[in-house]
């Protein structure tokens, strides 16, 4: 809202300073610091009113260390991160946006099917919560509102890129002999509706879905969304699960959602840059600089959250944070078309939910072969998701996620190494 504002001192009043607001960058910032803010000062009067509620997590025993002590700590913090994302995202981002306003659906949607979740353990006294299959149609549901905005919505475009250095000069109206067109962004003028992704570690890493229909002949292109659509539903499930599973010890996930913040933050701002997309030889996508100021409140809304929910946690995000920020980094990604890399940059999540699934998958196999009692006897992990394993080994929860960060950071990394190791 801010941005409309200044944007109409600076054309209409020449208000000194007003032009600030449009770098997207300076506006970032602020929406960090507000996130921040929002986190900090109003933080702690959401744990206040909600301890005063008595709205406390119940912890089933596991026999882990510490565990105990956990009950009855604040519940459902992640209204604070929401808040923190909203709030500062409507003031500062530009609101008309088709990416922003899909990013905003994506996550009241997704908070309010978590919402429902704590509601239901805390103030029903069902520890199980909201149905599982609920969940998944709620998922679901949002998948095919993203999947559908990402492949009907005229707004959402790439730019090709020119190759041919005379076609580049007359796009960019460039008639001065001592410039040179090859140090140009090679972009065209026309904006192209476009299934193309990024492939990490490939030289020519664009991709195009449409192309796995190829074999049906002409008009393939018009059918692209049997494939897309299904795609985009299973990310958003996969990543939204992965982040609420691994919300299981004080700060890991949003910690290592901060990390992934940040990754996603540079490859948006890239993204919707013309020099810095042509220089990196990825898509140039219109408009998606807005996300920057998303993201960045997103990260603002993990750090600040993590004031109160480092060890000892002083208050859980509940599934009303833990499925929210898994939705919100799976929908970003596949806007900025860097979907792909999510094995990569959210490679906590993914193996968080690849030893509950081995897990299940070895116990069974065990059950059938040897029965019940050498099953539970010789599990493959002593505790799935892997961060309990490491508990039941004797490692302090601190010293679990200290470490988690670690590995997040160094994955982080090496997703920008895609950029140019191809």
């Amino acid at each position: 809202m801010f941005y409309y504002l200044f944007d109409y001192l600076d054309k209409y009043i020449n208000f000194p300073g007003a032009g600030v607001f449009r770098y997207i960058s300076f506006r970032t910032a602020l929406a960090i610091i507000l996130s921040l803010l929002i986190s900090l000062v109003f933080g702690k009067s959401i744990i206040n009113y909600i301890r005063k509620k008595q709205i406390g997590e119940t912890v089933r025993d596991l026999g882990l260390d510490g565990q105990i002590q956990k009950q009855g700590t604040p519940t459902m913090g992640g209204l604070i991160i929401l808040a923190s994302i909203i709030i500062p995202t409507l003031l500062f981002a530009k609101i008309h946006n088709v990416y922003i306003i899909l990013m905003l659906v994506s996550t009241i949607w997704l908070g309010t099917i978590g919402f429902i979740d704590d509601y239901i353990k805390v103030f029903k006294k069902n520890k199980d919560g909201l149905k599982g299959k609920f969940k998944v149609i709620g998922q679901v549901g949002l998948g095919l509102i993203v999947g559908v905005t990402l492949y009907f919505n005229d707004h959402v475009v790439i730019k090709e890129k020119i190759y041919n250095s005379q076609e580049v000069a007359l796009e960019n109206e460039i008639f001065e002999e001592n410039i040179n067109p090859n140090n140009l962004p090679h972009y065209s003028k026309d904006k192209t509706k476009s299934l193309k992704t990024t492939i990490p570690f490939v030289k020519n890493n664009e991709f195009d879905y449409a192309t796995i229909l190829k074999f049906i002949g002409d008009g393939y292109e018009k059918w692209a969304w049997l494939i897309y659509i299904p795609i985009v539903i299973f990310i958003i499930t996969a990543v939204s699960n992965g982040a609420n599973i691994t919300d299981g010890i004080d700060g890991l996930a949003a910690g290592t959602s901060a990390i992934i913040g940040v990754t996603l933050a540079v490859f948006a701002y890239v993204s919707g840059n013309t020099v810095f997309a042509n220089y990196l030889n990825i898509l140039y996508i219109p408009n998606s600089g807005e996300l920057v100021i998303f993201i960045g409140a997103f990260i603002g809304a993990c750090v600040g959250f993590m004031w109160y929910n480092s060890f000892p946690a002083q208050i859980f995000m509940g599934d009303t944070g833990s499925l929210s920020l898994g939705g919100i980094i799976a929908v970003f990604a596949l806007a900025i078309r860097k979907e792909l890399l999510i094995p990569i940059l959210c490679g906590i999540f993914l193996i968080e939910n690849l030893s509950v699934m081995m897990q299940v998958a070895y116990f069974k196999r065990m059950k059938q072969k040897h029965g019940i009692e050498y099953a539970r006897e010789n599990r493959l992990f002593k505790m799935a998701p892997l961060h309990h394993h490491y508990q039941k080994m004797g490692f302090h929860e601190s010293k679990i996620v200290t470490r988690f960060w670690i590995i997040g950071v160094m994955l982080a990394i090496l997703t920008f190494v895609t950029l140019k190791l191809r």
